[in-house]
């Protein structure tokens, strides 16, 4: 028997090294665990520290931001000779500084838009009306909305005495980026330094300023101890409790199935919110324990019914009538001849179980019942960066990719072992 075990698992390394599809699976596996296990030590950038000068942030390899100092981001010293909408001065994430000629308008209407303004009913974001107060020739605005290091374009609407427009001009302003002096205090002669390269983010940054690579690294550590704890412990918790049903059979047999029947229907998302009732989780608390347990408890009757059928098959075996004879207990037996037998049907469960697990806790939180923050995972990831979708995409693609990533991964790979480990196909295949 050994030997044919030795036949039959060189020939299954074979089948998967020849097999594309599963080498690609388990090439990029051993690459996402690499990266999560190694990774903190390649980038050792805190996942959890905040950089209020890089706030959701494209990826970048360094950028270069204004020094800026706070008593000049509010006056305007207005150019000569002004004859349209234009900048006071080069306009910046602190403070971008419009000016224009006063005309024959009674007061002005000032917008601002992320894309071109197509008419009078497209033209964005109402910054406030202004009207002339003194005898100056000109009037001017500071916007600091919320500005980001991209193109704005400002719309000017003239108004007459009842408030109707009169027309509108467009200015498409680039607004660099820039901080606060105060934020910069690692600098020591910071007047002298009137630009300054803030840390690089391959990734880019979320919406507290946080490295979305270093936090990846760290979310893909959770998800991945997730994805391998759990399955592992339900699948060979579900395989034992199979086999021995399989094994004892009778009454025995039909109670322990009918257990595992129950357990199938019952709600698994009602029973993870009543878990984490149990565990007494609030605001702030992981919840890593609560979903490990909700899966051990409502994951393992799939696995124990597969290997109950082929239990069944097994236990009139002469090998295991052999065993009995001699007095093997029923545990031994079980374990010693029957799992080694249905161990490749276990390993094919095992690969699709991983990814299903993964899947799963993302789902569990991207809907705020999984990983809840300070802890971070990639579903959790997944779920602030919902909220940026729109303005800032990256947030939420990479860690969804990573997700994909891995399941695809693993479905390749228990594709390929499936395959290898199916006599039938084996046989069709020569």
């Amino acid at each position: 028997m050994d030997e044919q075990t030795g036949n039959l698992w060189r020939d299954v390394r074979h089948d998967i090294a020849h097999n594309p599809s599963a080498m690609a699976g388990f090439i990029l596996m051993l690459l996402l665990v690499m990266f999560c296990v190694t990774g903190k030590y390649v980038w050792p950038v805190d996942p959890a520290a905040l950089d209020l000068t890089q706030i959701s942030q494209p990826p970048h390899l360094g950028l270069k931001t204004l020094v800026i100092y706070p008593h000049d981001t509010q006056k305007i010293t207005a150019p000569d000779n002004i004859h349209s909408l234009q900048l006071a001065e080069p306009a910046h994430t602190e403070a971008v500084k419009l000016v224009w000629p006063i005309n024959d308008a009674r007061s002005f209407a000032l917008y601002r838009h992320t894309l071109p303004p197509s008419g009078l009913q497209d033209l964005g974001l109402p910054l406030g009306i202004l009207s002339p107060t003194t005898s100056s020739l000109t009037l001017g605005y500071v916007d600091q909305l919320l500005l980001e290091n991209r193109r704005y374009f400002y719309s000017l609407v003239s108004l007459d005495n009842n408030g109707k427009p009169l027309g509108y001009q467009t200015l498409a302003v680039d607004v660099a980026h820039a901080t606060p002096a105060e934020n910069l205090r690692d600098i020591k002669n910071i007047a002298q330094t009137p630009v300054y390269e803030l840390p690089a983010h391959p990734f880019g940054t979320d919406k507290l300023g946080r490295d979305l690579l270093a936090r990846l690294i760290e979310g893909g550590r959770t998800s991945l101890f997730i994805g391998f704890v759990a399955p592992l412990l339900y699948v060979l918790f579900g395989s034992l409790y199979g086999a021995m049903a399989g094994y004892r059979g009778g009454r025995i047999d039909t109670a322990m199935m009918a257990f595992a029947d129950f357990v199938i229907a019952l709600p698994f998302l009602l029973f993870v919110i009543l878990l984490r009732i149990a565990f007494g989780l609030g605001a702030g608390d992981s919840g890593i324990h609560a979903l490990l347990f909700a899966l051990l408890l409502l994951s393992w009757p799939n696995s124990a019914r597969l290997v109950r059928a082929q239990v069944l098959q097994l236990r009139n075996m002469a090998y295991v009538d052999a065993a009995r004879l001699q007095g093997a207990s029923s545990f031994y037996i079980v374990w010693r001849h029957m799992l080694p037998n249905v161990l490749p049907s276990i390993l094919v469960t095992l690969s699709f179980a991983v990814p299903a697990a993964i899947f799963t806790e993302a789902f569990l939180s991207f809907i705020g019942l999984g990983v809840v923050p300070p802890a971070s995972s990639w579903g959790s990831m997944c779920n602030e960066g919902l909220s940026t979708l729109l303005t800032h995409p990256h947030e939420l693609l990479f860690p969804a990719a990573f997700i994909s990533l891995t399941v695809l991964s693993f479905n390749l790979f228990g594709d390929g072992l499936r395959d290898a480990l199916d006599v039938q196909t084996r046989e069709a295949r020569q």
